[in-house]
């Protein structure tokens, strides 16, 4: 008996263990903003993969040179290049779903320095929806934090991934805003 019992004692302590070992948790965030425009007014100003001008810390978007055609825009690679007092810092980013006819597109980040933002394998969709004739833009994101391993530094740890996310997803809407107007 003695055996069983401590075979299902040592069981018991590579589960809790193993539980405690276990890497970052993907994180989300997910941020909504009705305008005082229509769906498709607001389209035309963030529906282009190619221009993110409307966002206030990219200072301009850059197309790949084997970025996709038109007829193939899942394939189109950007890189946003942002606002910054010193260097160029510089998010690439791949389109992976293109639906205009939903006014909504997804894409993940290829390359980020976690110095700029502080996240991994991310992927993100923004899209336009109706409400009424006025716009809500949906701008959601899933993401690892920026540093892989267990006892993270503060700065690549998951409340710095999501406060930096929530950050320039709530500065875009906070622009829009700025631009057509809140909804009431």
């Amino acid at each position: 008996m003695k055996p069983v019992l401590t075979l299902a004692l040592a069981a018991t302590l590579a589960m809790v263990g193993a539980a405690h070992a276990h890497g970052p948790v993907r994180q989300k965030v997910e941020l909504k903003r009705t305008l005082d425009a229509t769906p498709d007014e607001v389209w035309a100003a963030i529906g282009k993969f190619d221009d993110m001008g409307w966002h206030p810390v990219v200072a301009r978007t850059e197309m790949t040179a084997d970025s996709a055609s038109a007829t193939e825009p899942e394939k189109s690679t950007r890189v946003l290049h942002l606002k910054a007092d010193a260097g160029d810092p510089t998010i690439t980013e791949q389109l992976m779903k293109w639906q205009p006819e939903r006014r909504c597109y997804g894409y993940r980040i290829t390359a980020v320095d976690v110095a700029v933002l502080p996240v991994s394998n991310y992927s993100s969709t923004l899209c336009v929806n109706d409400q009424g004739g006025k716009a809500e833009v949906v701008w959601k994101g899933g993401f690892y934090r920026g540093f892989p391993n267990n006892d993270p530094p503060a700065e690549l740890n998951d409340e710095a991934a999501v406060k930096a996310v929530t950050g320039v997803y709530q500065a875009g809407l906070d622009a829009l805003a700025d631009r057509f107007g809140a909804a009431e």
